[in-house]
């Protein structure tokens, strides 16, 4: 059977037989893996924190800080320091709208949450 000689009816038939097996391109977003530490860029602020839930709309985050200035954005993103933190008590986990994200990075081991003010 040549692919290229197909009939529209043949193309059908063939595209039921193999139902779940082809899919479409998803369009949920990507996960971010619980335990994860994450540097987020919303449209209006910039967070680090450690993942605690995801879904396709939210993630929550513990051991969280509001960066309210991270400095030279390369420079601050390689030794994960920033200009100024205003970190969030440890018993507030925010809830940040993944709708509202620019970009969101999984930070390697080896970096340490920023938790102190300054």
């Amino acid at each position: 059977m040549n692919i290229d000689d197909l009939t529209i009816a043949q193309a059908k038939q063939l595209a039921a037989m193999l139902g779940g097996i082809i899919a479409s391109p998803s369009t949920k977003r990507i996960p971010i893996a619980v335990g994860s530490k994450v540097f987020v860029r919303t449209v209006t602020h910039h967070y680090t924190g450690l993942v605690i839930a995801c879904t396709e709309e939210e993630l929550q985050l513990k051991e969280a800080a509001w960066i309210a200035d991270d400095g030279r954005f390369g420079t601050s993103l390689k030794a994960f320091e920033f200009s100024e933190v205003e970190p969030y008590p440890a018993e507030l986990h925010p809830i940040l709208n993944r709708g509202s994200f620019i970009d969101c990075v999984v930070v390697p081991d080896g970096y340490a949450l920023p938790r102190v003010q300054k």
